[in-house]
């Protein structure tokens, strides 16, 4: 692509980021100021499902990073509502290929040799089309066939001019993280920055392939020895950072029904094995496939009838540190158990919460979720009543916007795994519930930790005893601070007489700003006719929050 190109594409980037970034203030925060939120939320179904059909659009002709931006969004359906996961489903499948001769050039330049001499054969329809590459089947010539045991392989060729695309995307995801930062509702909850800089890190791993089978040998190792995973070996000898050649290993797509009951392998069963095969590379190894959506993994038959999975592409891999690991393994302990203190107390450890957050209304909503739906499978979560799940969605995702929340490193990747998994076992089996693939992980973890468990429990009466010990001075200083008037008491009364008083000032300074606006417009008008009306036009917008918020006010 052409400078010129390049430049066209970061502003229609930014167009699209800075429109809907406007409208978003205009319905999210603006009206409900007015007191017009009802107003704003009753079109935002349809509003989503635009952005969200405009975003397609956008992501399909530009390819790119915008692809990975999208397919992030449509994995997210634990946040993200329906109207934009629905309308980003297939975002994978709609990436054009590059015509072969631009494919062949490419590799041949990286691999300094023609084709013809590197390969016995090469096909030039494409196996798979992904926005950042291509793959085809091959074959190796006579002589790497002998000295690599293998003779069918998939070459994967990088996109050309790929590595110009990334910058750009990176360089307009960056400054639309820089606007976001400055919005305070955004900044308070979360590092977009941050979010971002992680992101591009993950993306130019995977534009390097020789990164990609350095992180393929690694992942091997750590199923060396278990009969449920297998990997493709790497012909190192024909794989550079822009083309990877590896074993061909196609098989049975693992959401594949038919062809899994075709072969006498029960989707249920595979859909309990793959949760526990991706438990393992979170909990135990640390090291783990973020991406593993129906195209990376195949289940692959054995000659003694049992069978095993098979994971390809190993571009996006995520790690979890020992201390990440041990807070989401009493994550796992607590959902398992149905503690939502313990829930509540496991996120805190994982990061994810400030130290500032106030958790006791949290504590009460998940003790809440789990009283009602846990155990659920997918099937019998399907026959509760829409409208429970509707106002239960509602009151735990605005209590949910009111905490202050940060994403620790890597774990945007652990939440892309964790929502494709549960997503790829449910559809293998309707029935599949969760609950019974974490349950008996669970156990197993308790087991391993040991002594740490019990180290944790002789920790909590230490720190019980130590309460109940403080207790008579603790009575003592409280008594004291009575007597002084130095208790502060929280009431809810006051509170909403308070909140009475501050929508009273905010109608008399929007009373000061009409009449200020009205009377300089006025004034300005004699010499710039055209810029006083505009004064005494904005002059409106403080008069009707005087107006519709005095009406509100009269009505509560």
């Amino acid at each position: 692509m052409t400078d010129a190109a390049m430049r066209v594409r970061y502003r229609r980037i930014l167009r699209f980021a800075s429109r809907y970034l406007v409208q978003a203030w205009w319905y999210e925060l603006f009206l409900p100021r007015l007191g017009l939120g009802r107003l704003a939320a009753r079109g935002r179904p349809a509003r989503l499902q635009r952005i969200a059909r405009r975003f397609h659009v956008l992501a399909v002709d530009l390819g790119g990073l915008m692809i990975k931006v999208g397919q992030f969004m449509s994995s997210r359906l634990d946040v993200l509502p329906p109207e934009i996961t629905k309308e980003l489903e297939g975002l994978q499948d709609e990436v054009p290929p590059v015509p072969f001769p631009a494919i062949r050039t490419l590799a041949e330049a990286e691999l300094g040799v023609p084709l013809e001499v590197a390969f016995s054969w090469v096909d030039p329809v494409p196996l798979a089309a992904a926005s950042l590459g291509q793959a085809h089947r091959a074959r190796l010539s006579e002589s790497d066939a002998e000295q690599t045991g293998m003779l069918d392989v998939v070459v994967k060729i990088q996109r050309p001019g790929i590595d110009a695309v990334v910058d750009v995307d990176l360089r307009a995801l960056r400054r639309v993280a820089r606007w976001l930062s400055r919005v305070r509702l955004v900044a308070d909850r979360v590092d977009v920055p941050t979010l971002v800089e992680e992101f591009a890190a993950t993306s130019l791993e995977e534009i390097d392939y020789l990164h990609e089978a350095t992180s393929g040998e690694r992942f091997a190792a750590s199923f060396e020895g278990d009969d449920r995973v297998r990997v493709p070996e790497i012909v190192w000898e024909r794989t550079t950072r822009r083309v990877l050649t590896l074993q061909d290993v196609t098989a049975i797509k693992i959401n594949d029904v038919d062809a899994l009951r075709a072969a006498g392998i029960d989707p249920a069963e595979v859909a309990t094995r793959f949760a526990a095969v991706m438990f393992d590379q979170l909990f135990l190894h640390g090291f783990f496939h973020a991406d593993p959506h129906p195209g990376n993994i195949f289940v692959t038959p054995l000659p003694d009838g049992g069978w095993t999975f098979t994971f390809i592409d190993f571009g996006m891999m995520g790690e979890v540190p020992d201390s990440l690991r041990r807070g989401l393994r009493r994550l796992l302990i607590a959902a398992a158990s149905r503690d939502g203190k313990g829930m509540v107390s496991g996120i805190r450890d994982v990061g994810v919460l400030l130290p500032s957050a106030d958790t006791i209304e949290l504590e009460r909503a998940m003790t809440t979720l789990f009283a009602r739906f846990g155990g659920m499978g997918f099937a019998e979560l399907q026959e509760v009543d829409p409208r429970e799940f509707r106002a239960f969605a509602t009151e735990f995702g605005d209590l949910v916007r009111t905490l202050p929340f940060q994403l620790p490193e890597n774990f945007l990747l652990i939440i892309r795994a964790m929502s494709l998994t549960s997503g790829m076992c449910s559809s293998l089996d309707p029935a599949f519930n969760i609950w019974d693939a974490v349950e008996p992980y669970s156990a197993q973890l308790i087991r391993a930790e040991g002594g740490n468990v019990v180290a944790d429990f002789a920790k909590q009466a230490v720190s019980v005893a130590g309460v109940v010990a403080r207790l008579p001075q603790r009575l003592d200083e409280l008594a004291t601070r009575i007597d002084e008037g130095r208790i502060a008491v929280q009431s809810p009364r006051l509170e909403r007489r308070i909140a009475a008083l501050e929508r009273v000032g905010g109608r008399f300074v929007s009373a000061i700003v009409f009449a200020t606006l009205l009377i300089g417009g006025i004034v300005l008008r004699r010499d710039d006719v055209v810029f006083g009306t505009v004064i005494m036009a904005a002059s409106v917008i403080p008069l009707l929050h005087v107006i519709i918020t005095g009406i509100v006010g009269r009505r509560g």
